[in-house]
């Protein structure tokens, strides 16, 4: 009788596993035309305005048309193209080209929204309307801030945008070509060795377990190319924790330790010297430099100048700095002006920075603005749901989903556990969530 190698006999298990969640998913989509009836339009002559036209934008224009008859809704953003900006890790680790993560924005708008091609200029909720570059004025009846943020790498003294792919220094959040370039270097790093240093910023940030996932892939990747003798890779976290879930912190901590991560906690990246190679960092005790051959600087990040410049930002407290909104968390309403809402990245929330957090904050934020038409009240709430597929290594990701009380929420009990590396997860974040995120935008998911 042969024996089974235990690796092999794995992998077997977890492809049975995928099978059958996949066999599940198809069930569950089959069956929900015919279990569920297609709600009856609300009808309304409300105009609706959507500034901005990311992943939030696009969903909720998607939802609104299909939810509502008679109204006129407008979304506003002057990029044509759309990034699918979960693969920018996968680009930056060589799993994908720049290209997988590009369509045409115009492909995602629903018939019958108009599309402004134009910067949101200012927002002036008191006069409920939106001004545009041209300055166009769009009034509204209801306004949805989906405009992202602002990757700020002036923050850093010495660092633009314009500096990644030269001199050892990658970032891949810039876009699909700084993701690229990123990947050049690494790829280099890796075949000769030498000093890795990678970041975190001491802001808010969309997807804030990026960090810990391309430190991950960037020692795989050295292990990989053979040189992890001759190489040191080191994290640089900005508070005292790798991430803001406890156990996933913990675990992180264990799995950096296991490959000889080193960590530095209370490390903010604040200046840069790209000939010398030389990183300054504030600590506790004043300024430390450091030296690196290759480093992943992920930049601060801020609400946009139309939403910063604006009444909508919080007015004290942890948002207020970086001019994130003021919003109820539980329903995405803005505090002071109740026919805002604020979703996706710009909300002031305590987590929700990522593209799954929009599949559930979405259709709560409608609701509530469909109950102000109907004079019914919504009870939809929104519980701070947050998705991470955070890579270990090539062919290994831990699926961790979270909530306001760092409730770890997984999506398949039994199937996947969330702080165990498996290759399902790995297949989901590499092959999986695209099309997930696609039926986001056209607001099937």
């Amino acid at each position: 009788m042969s024996k089974t190698n235990p690796k092999e006999a794995g992998l077997a298990l977890a492809r049975r596993q995928f099978l059958q969640l996949g066999a599940a998913g198809l069930v569950t989509t089959a069956a929900l035309p015919q279990a569920i009836a297609a709600p009856s339009k609300v009808k309304s002559s409300a105009k609706i305005v959507i500034a901005g036209a990311g992943a939030a934008g696009l969903s909720l224009a998607s939802r609104l048309a299909q939810q509502l008859d008679g109204v006129q809704i407008t979304i506003i953003d002057n990029r044509t193209q759309h990034y699918y900006q979960p693969g920018f890790t996968l680009i930056g680790a060589g799993i994908k080209t720049a290209d997988y993560v590009v369509s045409q924005t115009a492909s995602y708008i629903p018939a019958g929204v108009k599309w402004v091609q134009e910067k949101v200029q200012e927002i002036d909720p008191e006069s409920n309307k939106v001004v545009t570059g041209s300055g166009q004025v769009v009034p509204y009846d209801f306004l949805f801030v989906a405009t992202g943020l602002e990757l700020d790498y002036e923050q850093i003294q010495g660092m633009d945008a314009s500096l990644i792919g030269k001199h050892g220094i990658g970032s891949i959040y810039n876009g699909p070509e700084a993701a690229s370039a990123t990947w050049q270097l690494l790829s280099g790093f890796s075949e000769s060795g030498g000093r890795g240093v990678f970041t975190r910023p001491n802001t808010e940030m969309k997807c804030s377990g990026a960090p810990l996932k391309y430190t991950f892939i960037s020692e795989d990747r050295v292990v990989r190319a053979g040189t992890r003798s001759k190489t040191e890779i080191e994290y640089f976290s900005n508070n005292g924790v790798l991430f803001s879930v406890p156990i996933v912190s913990e675990k992180a901590r264990m799995l950096f330790q296991q490959r000889d991560i080193k960590t530095h906690y209370n490390r903010i990246l604040t200046a840069i010297d790209p000939g010398k190679r030389v990183a300054t960092f504030t600590t506790p005790d004043g300024l430390e430099e450091q030296n690196w051959d290759f480093i992943h600087v992920v930049p601060p990040m801020k609400a946009p100048e139309s939403v910063r410049n604006s009444p909508l930002p919080w007015q004290s407290g942890p948002w207020a700095k970086e001019g994130w909104m003021e919003v109820d968390k539980g329903t995405l309403r803005h505090l002071r002006y109740p026919n805002v809402f604020g979703v996706g990245d710009i909300a002031g929330v305590p987590k929700g920075k990522t593209a799954a957090s929009v599949k559930w904050q979405a259709p709560v934020a409608i609701d509530h603005m469909v109950a102000d038409i109907t004079g019914k009240p919504s009870d939809a709430v929104y519980n701070g749901y947050t998705s991470c597929p955070m890579i270990t290594k090539l062919g290994q990701a831990m699926l961790i989903e979270f909530d306001y009380q760092n409730n770890l929420t997984p999506s398949f009990p039994g199937v996947i556990a969330p702080l165990e590396e498996l290759w399902i997860s790995w297949v989901m974040k590499t092959m999986g969530l695209k099309p997930t995120y696609i039926s986001m935008l056209r607001g099937k998911a």
